[in-house]
């Protein structure tokens, strides 16, 4: 992830499932909205405010083991956007 185009603000992070990194992704959105929302108390989004994050980011991609070759596979913004999306319908889905 680089939030800026500097590139020194380029972090990385590593998960053990792309699950876990769709929920990453989500806490990152979720604190710059308590950031930038300090006096609300329940913050509430929808998946285009987390695409319009994911969209506003200077870089955003994601390596996935493919244990089938043994390397990481780089997905763009795009499949991370359908990722967060199925993830999060999932999550919908076992709280409803």
């Amino acid at each position: 992830m680089q939030p800026q185009p500097n590139r020194a603000s380029r972090t990385f992070m590593d998960y053990e499932t792309v699950p876990a990194a769709m929920d990453g992704i989500c806490g990152i959105f979720e604190r710059r909205l308590k950031e930038a929302n300090p006096s609300v108390r329940n913050i509430t989004y929808d998946i285009n405010d987390l695409y319009k994050f994911i969209d506003s980011l200077a870089d955003l991609s994601a390596l996935v083991l493919d244990h089938s070759i043994n390397a990481y596979v780089p997905h763009d913004r795009q499949w991370i956007k359908q990722r967060a999306f199925q993830h999060l319908k999932k999550l919908a889905g076992q709280t409803g």
